[in-house]
């Protein structure tokens, strides 16, 4: 179990930099956007360039793509609070440690292992905008696979860390720290 732990480490490590990073891309959007406003509105609308719009939806995917593994490192996934809170700890503990190997696992694998080709075939074509004056495709589609990648790794740890909750290895975070809810506020 310490080798498996030591992984887990790694890519908790790896999931919390990439996500942190990702993060400041929302101050990229902002930044942009408002200077595709000011353009808009100092040097008139034929002075924007489909670039400005499209950098804005890079950033933004990057942020929505790269961001995912780190929420679900953080435990702050979607849940239906209203049936997870009446079920006992070790029954919610096993619903996550199989929705992870059953569903989440074979789901990243699979657009991960779909993903690559699409990406690939993108990069090697040199793939541009439709729109004139717009940005190359392909590194959009590259985020992709790295984002599925990681958000299976991702889930990888957080199946060990799982697992050696339930066997008693690691202690809980959840009864550590628990979470505020709406009505502790």
């Amino acid at each position: 179990m310490p080798i498996m732990m030591g992984l887990s480490r790694a890519i908790d490590a790896v999931t919390e930099a990439v996500g942190r990073a990702s993060a400041w891309l929302v101050l990229g959007v902002c930044v942009v956007a408002a200077g595709h406003a000011m353009i808009g509105k100092t040097l008139g609308a034929g002075a924007n360039s489909n670039a400005w719009t499209e950098i804005q939806w890079l950033m933004f995917s990057g942020v929505f793509l790269l961001s995912a593994p780190w929420t679900l490192k953080a435990n702050e996934h979607i849940r239906i609070d209203i049936l997870n809170q009446r079920l006992s700890k070790r029954t919610r503990d096993w619903i996550d440690v199989i929705g992870h190997a059953l569903f989440l696992l074979p789901m990243a694998g699979l657009v991960l292992w779909t993903s690559i080709p699409f990406a690939r075939t993108s990069f090697v074509q040199g793939e541009g905008s439709s729109n004139f004056g717009g940005l190359p495709q392909w590194p959009l589609k590259m985020l992709i696979p790295l984002a599925f990648a990681l958000l299976f790794a991702q889930g990888v740890s957080e199946l060990i860390k799982r697992v050696a909750i339930l066997q008693g290895a690691l202690p809980d975070p959840a009864e550590a720290h628990p979470a505020t809810t709406p009505h502790d506020i």
